[in-house]
């Protein structure tokens, strides 16, 4: 069912009826994924904004649709599973090791300069060992459930209670995230780096900051599409 277009919707419905609509979100430092269940209006008046003004940049939005983008709500269960996997987490285990070399280097030879990298490095290293953890148990738990009962097997989550176990401890490691991703933007000015900053200094930045753009998307996807048709699914078979 269409999402009506006011201020009213949540973030999350916005950007899971057109995903293009993330764009205008990330532009203004709006969270569609960990918070993706406030309403614009709520949101609009934590950050400041005009309501109006952010509907009107998504109806441009809209109309343009000029970049070609995955529609997780069309995708089977298995199919977004795999998508997820195939390209967040694939993205993640070769990014993440890239990351810890680069942070480490810039720490190492700019902390003294710029404490702040040290703090950076510190919040990378547990963001790191989190999502490592975070995606092993939703490749070997959470998602084998998910792919058994599209199948049929609509019981496949009992021995956890109810599917809607796993997925809250997942939404609450998504929050854990989100907070370390807000730490990365405070610490590096929003991914901008000093005029004196070398070349690995400013490539790092960048990098966390397409990490934190596919973050936005992965968690989307998860909290806000899959999670809940995951639990609408077994309720319905219950």
């Amino acid at each position: 069912m269409a999402t009506t277009l006011n201020s009213h919707a949540t973030v999350g419905e916005l950007v899971t009826e057109r995903p293009q609509r993330s764009r205008v979100f990330e532009r203004l430092g709006i969270d569609y994924c960990c918070g993706g269940k406030k309403s614009l209006a709520e949101v609009c008046a934590a950050k400041g904004y005009e309501a109006d003004q952010v509907l009107s940049l998504i109806e441009e939005s809209d109309a343009s649709q000029s970049t070609i983008v995955i529609d997780a709500a069309t995708m089977a269960l298995t199919e977004l599973c795999d998508h997820i996997e195939q390209t967040h987490h694939a993205y993640l285990k070769t990014e993440l090791p890239r990351l810890d070399a680069m942070t480490h280097k810039v720490a190492a030879v700019h902390g003294a300069d710029e404490p702040r990298l040290v703090e950076l490095r510190e919040t990378f290293i547990r963001f790191r060992d989190e999502l490592m953890m975070h995606m092993q148990k939703e490749e070997h738990v959470l998602f084998p459930i998910i792919r058994s009962m599209e199948s049929g097997d609509l019981s496949a989550g009992a021995h956890c209670g109810s599917v809607a176990n796993p997925i809250a401890q997942m939404e609450a490691e998504h929050d854990d995230a989100g907070e370390a991703l807000e730490a990365f933007r405070r610490l590096t000015d929003a991914y901008t780096p000093p005029a004196w900053a070398c070349n690995t200094f400013r490539a790092t930045y960048d990098a966390l900051a397409q990490l934190e753009r596919d973050m936005h998307q992965h968690v989307h996807k998860e909290n806000n599409v899959l999670f809940p048709r995951a639990i609408k699914l077994e309720r319905q078979g219950g």
